[in-house]
């Protein structure tokens, strides 16, 4: 398939993308923090549940994996990122090796990973994994982000997806502005228009073919301190507003992180931007949290928690399948009697 073919693919009617590439170390103090024990293979078992629940790709195209997870084998032995394509899903990959401080700022961040990259995306399309996805992280604050902290991290974002494309594999650019903070939704607007401009500049100045290229963004969005939150219908105006604004209609498609999003409020703005818009691009999902939230706790590492732990999966990713063609419904969380 073709790049454009595969950025079609991945955001298709009615699915999205399962972002599951948490490292071991951050997902071993996700299960400290939620208070569930963890044992040596919590890891490949959770891996496990996610990757291989029945159904899933009816709601899922695309599954973003840490290095880890590419090479992982389930229980029995068999490769966990072939079963992945032969469900009928694409596998993509986090060759991000986290944030670093950047030389010169305030404590701001860049994404590391860059030494070897060519070579290792090489070698991920050799095992089949179809698209890459790089993040930025930009805190709004006084003073931030700097207009330096925003061009580093553009050009770091525009090498890799260069790099993806060289390789056949279709990047997700994520220049992610982050929920944390009191800045109003206005606030928010600005930079995220700032971010996305400086971002599309260096992929033009890297050559990358936008056709085969997705983005994956935050929301338009009162920080999560702020007195006044905005309400859904204005998120949804916002984030189409800045969309327009500095998104190309050459991209196939936008894909949306939760960032800290209640499991409710990441559907709800999903669904209310694909009801009451008419839109250059396909609008979905690639939720970490917001899918797998309320199966880890179900699961806490039991073995005979899986399948309602899949059973959970299976509703959130159906409930944001719904939102990403503008069809959810807020009775159909209750109706469906999973919590």
């Amino acid at each position: 398939m073709s790049l454009n073919d595969i950025a079609n693919q991945l955001v298709k009617a009615g699915v999205g993308i399962m972002a599951a590439d948490r490292p071991p170390p951050a997902f071993y103090d996700l299960l400290e923090a939620e208070g569930i024990a963890a044992d040596e293979g919590a890891y490949r078992n959770w891996s496990e549940l996610l990757f291989l629940a029945p159904g899933l790709n009816k709601h899922v195209s695309g599954i973003i994996m840490t290095d880890e997870q590419v090479l992982l084998r389930d229980s029995k032995g068999e490769s966990l990122v072939e079963q992945v394509i032969q469900r009928g899903m694409i596998p993509g990959i986090s060759p991000f090796k986290g944030m670093v401080v950047l030389a010169g700022s305030a404590g701001e961040t860049v994404g590391s990973g860059l030494d070897g990259l060519r070579e290792r995306l090489a070698e991920y399309a050799e095992m089949g994994v179809g698209f890459s996805k790089w993040r930025a992280a930009f805190q709004i604050g006084p003073g931030t982000p700097s207009d330096y902290a925003i061009e580093a991290n553009a050009y770091v974002m525009a090498q890799v997806a260069a790099l993806s494309q060289e390789a056949g594999i279709v990047p997700i650019v994520e220049p992610e502005v982050m929920l944390w903070g009191d800045h109003t939704i206005e606030r928010c607007f600005a930079v995220t228009e700032w971010v996305l401009s400086r971002t599309f500049e260096a992929l033009y100045l890297h050559r990358v073919d936008l056709e085969g290229t997705l983005v994956k963004a935050s929301m338009v969005l009162s920080g999560d301190k702020c007195a006044e939150q905005a309400d859904v219908d204005a998120v949804a105006e916002q984030t189409v507003k800045v969309f327009l604004r500095g998104i190309p209609a050459a991209i196939p498609g936008i894909v949306f992180l939760s960032g800290g999003q209640s499991d409710y409020h990441a559907t709800a703005h999903l669904n209310a931007m694909n009801a009451n818009y008419e839109l250059p691009w396909k609008l979905s999902f690639s939720y970490a949290r917001a899918l797998q939230r309320a199966p880890m706790a179900i699961w806490g590492n039991k073995p005979e928690k899986v399948a309602a732990a899949r059973t959970a999966l299976l509703h959130r990713a159906k409930m944001n399948g719904l939102a990403s063609l503008g069809l959810w419904k807020e009775a159909l969380e209750s109706e469906a009697g999973v919590s």
